[in-house]
């Protein structure tokens, strides 16, 4: 699904923007962290939050990762799924990837509290917006 431009762009520690869409139709669209697993593209978050919520009810969702000043983006559509996070596995990388040595340890151990999950995102379109 994704050229070595997109995969190499995409293994950046970027912030990417997920959007649900909500009872009402609407986008809900929030600021996530994220890794590329192959052709799919994973996030963390919260099990309560409302984003999961919007996915339990309708899968279809987009991500829009990129834009700043002369940096390509990416527009991905596809259907997302919620899935278990044995071990916190996912949650613990993708803190270590983004934040510093020391930080990273600090957040994981406040968010071994809490109900994490991961969303699992099997484009069917992707979009390079320029």
């Amino acid at each position: 699904m994704f050229n070595d431009a997109a995969r190499e762009f995409l293994r950046k520690p970027l912030i990417a923007r997920i959007s649900t869409l909500d009872t009402d139709g609407y986008p809900h669209t929030v600021p996530v962290w994220f890794m590329l697993e192959g052709d799919e593209i994973i996030f963390i978050a919260e099990r309560k939050t409302k984003k999961v919520k919007n996915i339990h009810a309708n899968s279809k969702g987009a991500v829009s990762i990129g834009g700043e000043p002369g940096e390509a983006s990416y527009l991905i559509k596809g259907e997302m799924t919620v899935e278990e996070d044995p071990g916190y596995a996912w949650m613990k990388k993708m803190t270590r990837f983004y934040e510093a040595p020391e930080q990273a340890e600090k957040d994981i151990e406040t968010w071994l509290k809490f109900d994490m999950i991961i969303i699992r995102l099997k484009p069917t379109r992707v979009i390079k917006v320029v």
